[in-house]
């Protein structure tokens, strides 16, 4: 048996407007059941998500464009071009972009969170980084504001 290539060009993929920035997903459940890998983009400066954990996944990012500040554990890492990032399962981690904003990938194993973002999408702008509105919506997906 023979498998098809999931192919999404640069103007694809289904796309979300979260205000500070945007999702992409480049792979979700529908192509794959391992994991999902999403893109965001934008250029707000300071915070682009709340501070949260997850239980039952983890989460990776590569930076590829701008400079962003990732808190991991309370730890501050610094992360621009090129720069990987791994943050383990039950660690509170949050996201600030520089100056311009910035892009970066997110690899989510297993997949699924892409659907919480989707949803945050749906509520006023910026709900992402509203600790009130992220509560709600993300019980749902395992994403736990601390």
């Amino acid at each position: 048996m023979t498998g098809h290539a999931h192919v999404v060009t640069k103007d694809a993929g289904r796309t979300v407007d979260l205000g500070v920035a945007r999702m992409r997903v480049l792979a979700d459940e529908g192509v794959t059941e391992t994991f999902s890998l999403t893109e965001f983009a934008g250029e707000a400066e300071g915070p682009w998500t709340v501070p949260h954990l997850h239980h039952g996944f983890e989460e990776s990012f590569f930076v590829l464009e701008g400079e962003f500040t990732f808190t991991v554990g309370g730890e501050p890492l610094a992360a621009g071009p090129g720069t990987y990032l791994l943050v383990p399962k039950d660690t509170a981690h949050t996201i600030s972009a520089g100056r311009g904003g910035g892009r970066f990938l997110t690899l989510m194993v297993p997949g699924g969170l892409e659907k919480m973002f989707l949803e945050l999408g749906e509520l006023p702008p910026n709900a992402v980084t509203d600790p009130v509105a992220r509560k709600e919506v993300s019980a749902r997906y395992d994403s736990i504001p601390v």
